[in-house]
């Protein structure tokens, strides 16, 4: 049995790893590690890849930026997030907002220090990646189109930090990039819809509160044909060996995404658009093994 002083630890841990939301910097550090064995330094040994202590700076000064984003994310939305994740915010709660500020410049601190142990330029990357994250929590998330292409933007930046570290400049590189940022603009979109009531009542500036609803769902319409562009090009004119059969099922997804789409009016209609796209998203990651599993497989009898 654990005594009271220990479950109260526990409960503030998990009350920090939901606000800087654990699970989704996790999947953030496989995504960048299987991009640079997988695409970005394929050409290169397991080995080289796996225990190059730059590319792990990299990641890690990612991951604490990332995480540093969520909080100060979580910080100014507060308010917010009463309305639209009152048992989340619950949770947030149990740790104070002076010690999310501390462990926020401490992460971005620690991010810096991690960059310039690479390089001057990856200081300057992630300082004004920091920078960025900042303003957008403050000033652009308020605003329509602006704020959804900015997090979106932002939500990919942490991959080209191992692109230029890389230098690799591959058109295939870009199609994939494309592609991404469709669905995580998609996502983001959609999150508007889903908060709206908590939007609305701290006048924030949302597509679907200046545009309305109908308006919102004519653009993720638009942005589903989109993605269609990059996903037939990858299946078709580049070699991503198995990884076709996700895209197959991204296209098969994005139909049904469409079809409840245009009969969702709930907020828990809107959650489940969201965890569509949040599914393919992840699941994106795993699917880069199937660009070469022999590759996999001979690297690791390298090692």
């Amino acid at each position: 049995m654990l005594s009271r002083k220990q479950k109260h630890i526990l409960l503030k841990f998990f009350s920090m790893f939901s606000v800087v939301r654990g699970y989704n910097i996790l999947i953030v550090v496989l995504a960048q590690y299987v991009t640079s064995i997988y695409i970005l330094a394929h050409d290169k040994p397991l080995r080289e890849v796996v225990l190059d202590v730059n590319l792990l700076m990299l990641v890690l000064a990612s991951a604490a930026t990332i995480a540093g984003g969520y909080i100060i994310n979580n910080f100014y939305d507060s308010e917010k997030d009463l309305i639209n994740r009152p048992q989340k915010s619950m949770l947030d709660k149990l740790v104070s907002q002076n010690t999310k500020l501390s462990l926020y410049f401490v992460l971005n601190f620690l991010a810096v220090i991690m960059a310039s142990a690479v390089s001057f330029k990856a200081v300057v990357f992630f300082s004004l990646y920091i920078f960025a994250i900042w303003f957008y929590s403050h000033k652009l998330k308020k605003l329509p189109i602006i704020g959804n292409l900015t997090s979106a933007i932002l939500t990919i930046t942490p991959f080209f930090a191992i692109f230029m570290y890389y230098k690799n400049f591959e058109h295939v590189i870009f199609v994939h990039a494309a592609f991404l940022f469709l669905i995580v603009s998609m996502r983001e979109l959609v999150k508007d819809l889903e908060n709206i009531k908590g939007d609305l009542a701290l006048n924030y500036k949302t597509i679907p509160i200046i545009y309305g609803v109908k308006a919102s769902k004519v653009m993720l319409t638009i942005l589903s044909a989109l993605t269609l562009v990059p996903a037939y090009l990858l299946i078709n004119k580049y070699h991503i060996g198995k990884m076709d059969y996700f895209f197959y099922l991204s296209i098969a997804l994005l139909i049904v995404f469409l079809m409840l789409l245009w009969k969702s009016t709930s907020k828990t209609q809107f959650l489940i658009l969201h965890n569509i796209l949040k599914f393919i998203i992840v699941s994106g990651v795993f699917s880069i093994l199937l660009i070469d599993v022999d590759l996999l497989l001979n690297k690791l009898v390298l090692l």
